[in-house]
């Protein structure tokens, strides 16, 4: 036999309807907590009046300020002189002179020389540098020639030999006469070309002398001497 629950004393039917209402209380109990306000019971406080400093900004306007003046500047007092007018200080005039028949006055003669205070060369002193140099009798084209033809016919046999030719530095002081002294070769090719150079300018014609101040002085000379070999 089937049971049967009667509606009218089922406990679940308005189960819905309770979870629905518990639902809406809750949700307006804690909305009704959030919302609440409280105060406390502290009376209001004076904080006083507040004191604030401010400093205003004032605006400047731009100043140009003048260039300094110029510094005065003191020119020297000019003073002017005679060109004619000669000035001498503490000249002592010594007049009280006995002068008598026997009193002889002696001439100075003043000479306009030019070398007065230059100091005289030395006698043996040799010159480098001169106001007028050295140069050979009949001039430097004629010493040349007679070198030439010295060379041409007596030509070193070594140095033909080993074709040897070149140039050869001579050297060699002109005395006051002319003569020619203390020739040496300061430069040479070898091949016996040094020793004919030197030979050749010993037996050289004399020379006219250096001059320094227009008196004749010992001068040094150096002279190329070249060798030119005539290969076949």
């Amino acid at each position: 036999m089937e049971l049967k629950k009667n509606p009218a004393v089922d406990i679940y039917r308005f189960r819905n309807v309770f979870l629905n209402l518990g639902l809406m209380v809750s949700i307006s109990l804690v909305f009704a907590v959030f919302q609440y306000k409280s105060f406390d019971s502290i009376g209001a406080v004076d904080l006083g009046e507040v004191k604030q400093k401010t400093n205003e900004i004032m605006e400047i306007p731009p100043t140009t300020q003048p260039p300094p003046p110029p510094p005065k500047i003191q020119l020297p007092e000019i003073i002017e002189v005679a060109n004619e007018e000669l000035v001498i200080e503490d000249l002592e005039l010594n007049i009280d002179i006995e002068m008598n028949q026997d009193t002889k006055i002696v001439q100075l003669n003043f000479e306009d020389d030019l070398d007065a205070d230059q100091p005289e060369e030395e006698a043996d002193k040799i010159f480098m540098i001169v106001e007028q140099a050295a140069e050979p009798v009949g001039g430097v084209k004629a010493f040349y020639a007679y070198v030439a033809s010295q060379l041409a016919d007596n030509y070193p046999a070594t140095a033909a030999r080993m074709n040897i030719d070149g140039v050869v530095y001579i050297q060699f002081v002109v005395e006051k006469d002319g003569d020619i002294t203390q020739v040496e070769a300061v430069k040479g090719i070898g091949g016996g070309c040094d020793e004919l150079a030197v030979m050749v300018v010993e037996n050289s014609p004399d020379w006219v002398p250096a001059k320094q101040r227009g008196r004749a002085v010992r001068s040094r000379k150096v002279i190329p001497i070249r060798f030119i070999l005539k290969r076949k």
